[in-house]
């Protein structure tokens, strides 16, 4: 006979959700998230120092948003002065930013790495360089009917133009960086915009292209951040924080969980490596609402470096860094000291390779990582016992431990760098 009893249902243990029992009332953790949020929005009126007013003892190389009139005065302006010196008999050549490592610099004021105004030619007379300036003159050009027609086109379309001179669409891409920076512009300002990457989720409504977007009625999945941050306005939230995930996983249980209706927060991701678009739309939150970041990275040297390139910038991008960091992130997890704080089981852990030893070694060396005190003993820590870890080991405990007990303890104990 089958059984009519009914069975009991079993909650979960401390020994399956370790720590949970260390959990106060949701209702303590928002006033601390509420305190933040002040402080966070009371710091925001501190004005931040221009690269001019900090009188450097070397010049820097910045970019402007221009409109695309502008832009395509500034084209004509560079394709006269090259005609200029064809017929002075000193031949095609491009006077081309240098962005190596070697031109930039990380300015603690700014708390912002820079690019330095040395600069290389690059001359079609020579064999070493002339097909990158042949694929340079492409770009520009292309570039000027964009300008003429006003219209957008993402870096694809770009490298689909010329296939057979491009080759590879880095090669287009790369190039593409060197004319924004030699134009004086931001690459947006030439109308090309990366396919759509990141996506938002959470307290934030705004407007896109005119149209009214509410985050909080757009499914797990989201809305995608548009690659025209121009077209975006109107932002209002009641959201405390903003929280940016590096990976599309811990997105998505966070999302399902509706995790920005417990704790009032916005969430964003860009599915791994920072793309400009999610650079920028980051940026543009914490500036109109003026709320704190977050951020949830695993805990290896690269979740530290795609923290940094969010608040610091990239070295690619390094001309551009005034528009595409956003200052005072703060890492709130998984960090390697987490791992034996809450108890990660040693085959949720991963060896580190010797790539990601020396990646962290050389991170070590970054003056980035060497003003915060606190991001040197972590990272030391992961060198020293050469474990990594992604977010989804705290899955070990139960696929909504990150929801339900990771994030809110780490909110309910401040316990962020």
């Amino acid at each position: 006979m089958a059984d009519n009893k009914k069975r009991r249902r079993t909650e979960p243990t401390e020994e399956i959700l370790p720590f949970k029992n260390k959990l106060k009332p949701d209702s303590i953790i928002l006033e601390i998230l509420k305190e933040l949020k002040t402080s966070c929005a009371s710091s925001s009126g501190t004005k931040t120092p221009t690269l001019d007013e900090l009188s450097l003892p070397f010049h820097c190389r910045e970019v402007a948003d221009l409109s695309l009139s502008s832009v395509q005065s500034n084209i004509e302006s560079l394709v006269l002065k090259i005609a200029h010196s064809i017929l002075a008999g000193n031949g095609f050549a491009f006077d081309v930013p240098s962005r190596s490592s070697a031109n930039q610099l990380y300015v603690p004021e700014l708390d912002r790495i820079v690019l330095k105004d040395k600069s290389s030619l690059r001359p079609f007379a020579n064999i070493s360089t002339v097909r990158k300036t042949t694929i340079t003159a492409r770009i520009i050009q292309l570039i000027h009917q964009l300008c003429q027609k006003g219209i957008h086109v993402t870096k694809r379309d770009l490298f689909y133009t010329d296939v057979k001179l491009f080759q590879d669409q880095m090669q287009s891409d790369t190039v593409l960086d060197d004319v924004s920076c030699m134009l004086g512009c931001t690459r947006s300002s030439l109308n090309v915009v990366a396919a759509e990457k990141g996506v938002v989720v959470g307290r934030l409504i705004f407007s896109d292209n005119g149209d009214m977007i509410d985050c909080t009625k757009m499914g797990m999945g989201g809305k995608a951040i548009p690659p025209n941050i121009d077209r975006v306005g109107d932002m209002q939230s009641d959201a405390l924080f903003i929280l940016l995930v590096e990976k599309d996983a811990a997105y998505m249980r966070l999302a399902e969980d509706r995790f920005y209706n417990r704790f009032p927060c916005i969430i964003v991701t860009a599915k791994g490596q920072p793309d400009v678009s999610t650079r920028l739309f980051l940026r543009k939150m914490k500036t109109e609402l003026k709320l704190p970041v977050l951020a949830l990275v695993d805990s290896d040297p690269y979740g530290l470096k795609i923290l940094s390139v969010y608040g610091c910038g990239s070295k690619n991008m390094s001309y551009d860094s005034s528009h595409l960091t956003t200052p005072d992130i703060k890492w709130l997890g998984v960090r390697p000291s987490d791992l034996d704080k809450y108890k990660i089981p040693e085959q949720c852990r991963l060896p580190m390779t010797e790539q990601d030893i020396k990646t962290g070694k050389d991170m070590l060396e970054e003056d980035f990582v060497k003003k915060n005190p606190g991001w040197v003993e972590e990272l030391t820590l992961m060198v020293k016992t050469k474990q990594k870890a992604e977010i989804q080991a705290l899955s070990t405990f139960g696929f909504q431990y990150l929801s339900e007990v990771y994030l809110p303890l780490k909110l309910q104990q401040q316990d962020w760098l």
